[in-house]
């Protein structure tokens, strides 16, 4: 099962030339604000594992993916000059040791001047002779991949592609639904698994099988978390022993079509009573939450008031006492809910540009206590976002508290009972609109 199976490459091909217009676009700006005349972007290299004789999963430039599809390809440069079709100098090594690239037959090389070369010394001929009007974009960890360009990732260019990057074209808007129903594949597959009383391992194996990625080609590790490990917002195990009851799972997984990716959380819970109806009510708060979205919303005003929702829950489901604003004031709600409500989503997870206020790169500040809030900016039209609220028993946190007032509006008791659950997270994936948003993330399990 590939990509194919969620997305029409026809489809995605009569939308990649407007796509590549708007990056022309965008690198045109950047190179005049540098006052540079051409933007080389590496797609990365490999690194080798210390005293080993093989390398760490590659992950490619996430500039150079949004121009071109190619996601596991290293050493590899497009060349853009405005005004000319841009260069993919295409690496494909011979080795007798790996399988070397080929072009695909796809909707994107027709696009592109594609200059075939085996080894990284033939790149040279490729690149503009003026290296001094040239600005190289991507991780160069060794000086031969820069071919003595100077400008490496000019923070004016940066900041500039950076800011308009989270607005996306109609073409990473159609990969970004399409992995959003890979990944639904694969939440379906991982709750029947949880159902089946299976390992946090085996649950995680299942998720794969059904996305179809092996483990590396995953956009982020998967968080596959039973019980208590709810609580751990980014759990890192997948264990292999079953635990001796099955209360609760939460899974925080992802998957990507053609480089881009999606961010899903799910909580569930093994069988109906208290803690199945505080999911429901937690899925309502969520969704109260994602019905506030629109253009020309501060974010942070969105994350406050998720705050304000966790304590009037709090509240009423009895965790807690006191108003609203003295249980956020006192610190509760940031005990039970630290992290912040989203982050861009794109080429990357996390992707850049959440605290911009501008191209020039002046950032935004979270809201005071709040630190760990990625995203900051007024949201603009064809913006995607996550939006995550959770609820958790961190007895770190918690314990924080003894000794101060916001320590005892908490209700001991009804922590004792939360504790073996873990936690609650949810989390859509999102598009902001004129007046709403399309929720990529509930389409997908609608269908």
């Amino acid at each position: 099962m590939t990509d194919s199976n969620y997305v029409d490459p026809a489809a995605l091909g009569s939308l990649y030339t407007a796509h590549l217009d708007a990056l022309k676009l965008r690198h045109d700006h950047a190179l005049e604000r540098c006052g540079a005349s051409h933007a080389v972007i590496f797609s990365g290299a490999a690194r080798r594992v210390f005293l080993d004789d093989y390398d760490y999963p590659f992950k490619a430039n996430p500039h150079f993916v949004s121009w071109v599809p190619l996601t596991d390809t290293p050493l590899c440069y497009l060349i853009y000059t405005p005004d000319k079709t841009p260069i993919l100098v295409y690496h494909q090594e011979k080795d007798y040791w790996h399988v070397s690239p080929s072009i695909p037959d796809d909707y994107w090389p027709g696009e592109l001047d594609i200059r075939v070369v085996h080894a990284l010394d033939d790149v040279a001929q490729h690149l503009p002779a003026d290296k001094d009007n040239c600005i190289l974009l991507g991780d160069v960890h060794v000086p031969a991949h820069g071919f003595g360009i100077e400008r490496v990732n000019p923070g004016i260019a940066l900041n500039t592609l950076h800011f308009a990057r989270a607005t996306k074209t109609e073409y990473e808007l159609e990969c970004m639904r399409a992995a959003s129903r890979r990944a639904v594949a694969g939440h379906r597959a991982a709750e029947t698994a949880f159902r089946e009383a299976s390992s946090e391992f085996d649950i995680h194996l299942r998720y794969c099988q059904a996305v179809r990625h092996a483990e590396n080609e995953l956009p982020y590790g998967n968080i596959v978390a039973l019980n208590r490990n709810g609580a751990v917002l980014h759990y890192q195990h997948q264990r292999h022993k079953k635990p001796r009851e099955f209360r609760s799972f939460l899974i925080d997984a992802g998957a990507r079509v053609r480089g881009y990716a999606s961010d899903i959380t799910r909580t569930y819970a093994k069988k109906d009573g208290e803690f199945a109806a505080l999911i429901g009510r937690f899925d309502c708060l969520q969704q109260e939450l994602v019905a506030e979205v629109k253009a020309g919303l501060d974010f942070r005003d969105l994350h406050m008031l998720c705050h304000r929702k966790i304590a009037a829950m709090l509240v009423e489901t009895g965790f807690a006492r006191g108003s609203v604003d003295a249980l956020i004031e006192s610190g509760v709600t940031s005990a039970f809910y630290p992290h912040g409500l989203g982050h861009l989503l794109g080429v990357q997870v996390h992707d850049v540009g959440g605290h911009m206020a501008d191209e020039s790169g002046t950032l935004i500040d979270p809201p005071s206590g709040h630190p760990f809030l990625r995203l900051t900016r007024v949201l603009e039209e064809d913006q995607v976002l996550t939006i995550e609220p959770g609820l958790y028993v961190i007895d770190m946190l918690l314990d924080n508290l003894a000794g101060s007032a916001g320590y005892d509006m908490i209700d001991q008791k009804r922590l004792d009972w939360l504790r073996p659950y873990g936690g609650i997270r949810i989390e859509d994936n999102v598009r902001v609109l004129t007046n709403g948003c399309e929720n990529f993330t509930r389409d997908a399990f609608a269908a």
